[in-house]
């Protein structure tokens, strides 16, 4: 018998990169979620393999009656991730209140939830990057909306009926983010600018920061695939962790490593 997954923002950047690495395990009975509103994500998901797509409309209230059958996991990719985005009810709607009706279901069916969490939780980082409350100090609806979730979470791993797992994400780069326009990583933004105008542009000297030595934690997909997959192997791991590299750059390193690389293309 085959192991069905399902994963929610399936055509999205990590989702889509989560699809192709199961279906590198040999793993295809995936139904895949998402919202294709914004047509052109489909081309994140041309050469992947799925049992089926489903509409995210379609899909909560399916799956909390039982409709796909028993599932051994969800890979729950599927949120707003628009920082700028400030109309909270849109924002709480899909990223909390989407999230706490899958958690119920999956509580309910015996099944595993592994789920997108953020570092925009921590907001500016001031008071540091812990996974605890002290730290959380969110800067906008978005990182509130991923606090929401998490804060359900921690209060129901003592009783869950099996795994639950939060990953905090930090500045994630890397294939199949082409669609996310101002939201993709700095990574992306620079290939583009160079390709088009043999230079790419920094941030000017701004509260403290020299030009272009603005720090973020960024992290390559493959990794947050891979520590997803390893998740997922040891099913005994619950908690809300976080997923970066440990260490911040200076957007000037990401600058340098892209221009040296496209030039010796």
């Amino acid at each position: 018998m085959s192991t069905r997954i399902i994963v929610t923002g399936a055509a999205g950047f990590i989702g889509s990169n989560l699809l192709r690495a199961l279906n590198a395990r040999g793993i295809d009975d995936i139904i895949a979620v998402d919202d294709l509103e914004q047509g052109d994500k489909f081309r994140n998901m041309i050469d992947l393999r799925v049992g089926d797509y489903v509409d995210k409309r379609a899909f909560y209230e399916a799956f909390a009656r039982g409709h796909y059958g028993r599932v051994e996991a969800v890979f729950h990719q599927g949120a707003c991730s628009d920082t700028m985005q400030h109309d909270g009810r849109y924002m709480l709607d899909n990223n909390y209140r989407d999230s706490r009706v899958l958690l119920d279901a999956c509580q309910a069916r015996g099944t595993r939830l592994l789920y997108a969490s953020s570092a925009a939780v921590y907001g500016d980082g001031a008071a540091g990057f812990r996974e605890e409350p002290a730290c959380e100090k969110p800067l906008n609806v978005y990182g509130y909306s991923k606090l929401l979730f998490d804060q359900v979470v921690r209060r129901a791993l003592p009783a869950a009926r099996g795994q639950v797992v939060g990953f905090r994400y930090f500045n994630v780069y890397g294939a199949r983010e082409q669609h996310k326009g101002r939201m993709a990583s700095v990574a992306f933004h620079h290939v583009n600018q160079f390709r088009a105008a043999g230079k790419v542009r920094l941030f000017g000297a701004y509260n403290g920061y020299a030009e272009g030595m603005q720090a973020r934690d960024f992290v390559w997909v493959e990794d947050v695939v891979a520590v997803n997959l390893w998740a997922f192997e040891h099913g005994s791991v619950s908690g809300v962790f976080n997923l970066g590299s440990g260490r911040a750059q200076p957007f000037n390193d990401i600058a340098v490593s892209v221009v040296n690389t496209l030039r010796g293309l």
